[in-house]
């Protein structure tokens, strides 16, 4: 075996479809288009949710809804999830890089704290927004929150 005699192995290679090129290719007439139509033309291409030219469905549905670009969305967490990562975590102070280097929220999220549940020990909270009833059970336990 030489260079001048490779070839590749059988079925390996197809033969090019030559697509229009007579009827004895077998795909002659109309090149595999079908009969007439949009999509047998030339360049005929249909724009997203196009629906043949009968008012398509995004325009048949009215309009709803109001997004407020000016909103604060923020991430909560509640007194009694709080207690739980302090004693998971062993630590007594909380703050935005607290939250992002163990995972519970994003380093550009806000926080929020609720007042769901008990705390027992006292924590410092560093976050951007607290619940009246967070803030007064935090204190109760001797704890201090402050806000960014």
């Amino acid at each position: 075996m030489e260079l001048h005699n490779l070839k590749p192995a059988k079925g390996a290679t197809h033969k090019k479809k030559r697509i229009a090129r007579g009827e004895g290719s077998g795909h002659g007439g109309t090149a595999g288009k079908g009969h007439k139509g949009m999509k047998a033309r030339s360049g005929a291409t249909s724009t997203k949710g196009f629906e043949g030219g009968q008012t398509p469905l995004q325009r048949r549905l009215p309009k709803f809804g109001f997004r407020n670009i000016n909103r604060i969305d923020y991430k909560e967490i509640n007194l009694d999830l709080l207690t739980s990562y302090s004693e998971k975590y062993q630590t007594a102070e909380f703050n935005p890089e607290v939250f992002s280097s163990h995972k519970i929220f994003n380093a550009s999220d806000r926080i929020k704290i609720l007042g769901r549940g008990e705390i027992s020990k006292a924590i410092k909270v560093k976050v951007h927004a607290c619940t009246a009833s967070a803030k007064s059970k935090i204190e109760a336990a001797g704890g201090s929150v402050d806000l960014i």
